[in-house]
């Protein structure tokens, strides 16, 4: 499909038409061309920000392990990959959604536009509610994997801290994704490229933050019996009324970023892995919004130039040659290099702020710089790839990519990106170790008798 694009301009002096110009524009390509360096000047700024939320959030994350509350209450910390990352997922989807919607026209009619804004704001606070009690059961059952009893108390405050937090960060985030969608779209930008990772980042700081916050309240207040079964219940009272007004939407449902939790939990605490905890929000951050991006741009593609069910012809295979994938002229191709391009450098920027920041937090090792780099660029392209993968078969089965591939492609974001930082650690500490072993082997080869 050719598409072209005529701008006039006239120019008038008083009432008069004094002169005019033309531009014609046309691209092969279906959809109308946006040039790399307008794609890496929307896109670079957004990840930059986030990058720096999640590198927040990831210092906060190593402070706020020390906390009574979660020394105590061991769940919260496998708690957290799960709820911030089912959370990230609402506000990335709606994101998504709100994006497609934009760059499509469906808001700039002003009743159209309260129409989608408002039902998709109610679809994310039942989301919400339903992926506070998601995480908690899924902390609780990776939690008894190594556990036998369950304290009942600690379990309430689990519980009610993860849905009172999912609740309140989705209302501001929602608020504000409307906002910046909006926003976007009267100043021209894409959508697609500012709104999942501003999100995300967002989405992870602020989450995590009032999950502190809320969870240490309840924790001090834990021998009041009945303030958090008050607290559930109250929440489940009102559940069914979003479940009344979100009924024709998708669930958007996620289980891999719990096994994430679980490494995370398990290696937080030793000293092989230091800094795991600063790291892990910013390698999954990363992953997660530059393939939201991807999956965002691919979706309202297809929105703009086919129909649901039908593959436009370029895109009928539904596993594609990686080549084509990140080396063609297609539009979603040269998108997928700026991505991909983008990973080094914002990896290399984050790591030497939180060097500067927390210098003791993490190490300062050579070779896991290169390690972690390398397992960042592996990270991204995976997704990448299984982003262009996933959207097809989605969009094949005539199911909306907005809706159901970014959960999955960010959940397994979170895998990879918590399973390859834990490999770089180990890899690092053993071959620090092989040296630190061959050195003392010299030495005392090399010593008089």
């Amino acid at each position: 499909m050719v598409v072209t694009q005529l701008s006039l301009e006239f120019r008038f002096q008083g009432k008069k038409l004094r002169g005019f110009s033309c531009e014609l524009t046309r691209s092969p390509h279906g959809v109308l061309p946006e040039s790399v360096l307008t794609t890496t000047c929307q896109v670079t700024i957004p990840i930059l920000l986030s990058g720096l939320g999640m590198m927040t959030a990831g210092l906060v994350m190593n402070t706020v392990q020390h906390w009574s509350v979660f020394q105590e209450v061991k769940d919260l910390l496998t708690l957290v990959p799960p709820l911030v990352g089912l959370k990230g997922n609402l506000e990335m989807t709606l994101a998504s959604r709100l994006s497609t919607s934009a760059n499509t026209g469906q808001i700039d009619d002003c009743q159209e536009r309260y129409r989608i804004i408002s039902s998709n704001l109610a679809v994310v606070q039942v989301q919400a509610t339903v992926v506070g009690f998601l995480a908690a059961l899924a902390s609780l059952l990776l939690g008894m994997v190594s556990r036998e009893e369950l304290d009942w108390t600690k379990v309430a405050v689990l519980c009610t801290s993860s849905v009172i937090t999912a609740f309140l960060a989705a209302l501001a985030l929602g608020i504000l994704m409307v906002c910046i969608v909006i926003g976007a779209r009267k100043f021209g930008v894409n959508p697609d490229n500012i709104a999942t990772p501003i999100a995300a980042s967002l989405g992870d700081l602020i989450t995590l933050s009032i999950l502190a916050l809320i969870s240490s309240f309840f924790y001090r207040h834990r021998e009041t019996w009945y303030l958090t079964p008050l607290v559930c219940v109250g929440f489940m009272a009102i559940t069914p009324l979003w479940i009344f007004i979100a009924k024709q939407n998708p669930p958007i449902l996620r289980s891999l970023p719990s096994f994430g939790g679980l490494i995370l939990s398990r290696t937080i605490s030793k000293h092989q892995f230091k800094g795991m905890a600063v790291l892990t929000p910013v390698i999954c951050g990363v992953g997660g919004n530059l393939v939201a991006i991807q999956t965002s741009r691919i979706s309202t593609f297809l929105h703009m130039w086919s129909t649901p069910g039908v593959l436009p012809v370029q895109m009928k295979r539904f596993w594609p040659n990686p080549c084509f994938i990140f080396c063609s002229s297609e539009i979603n191709s040269v998108s997928a290099r700026v991505l991909l391009f983008l990973v080094i450098p914002g990896h290399l920027i984050f790591f030497y702020l939180i060097c500067l920041v927390e210098g003791q937090a993490v190490t300062s090792s050579k070779t896991f710089l290169l390690l972690y780099l390398v397992a960042g660029i592996i990270q991204v392209v995976i997704l990448l790839y299984l982003a262009e993968v996933m959207v097809r078969l989605t969009w094949y089965q005539a199911l909306d990519p907005d809706n159901h591939c970014i959960p999955y492609l960010t959940g397994l974001g979170d895998l990879l990106g918590t399973s390859l930082l834990a490999l770089c650690f180990l890899l690092d500490w053993l071959l620090r170790g092989r040296a630190d072993l061959a050195e003392l082997v010299s030495e005392l080869v090399s010593a008089p008798p």
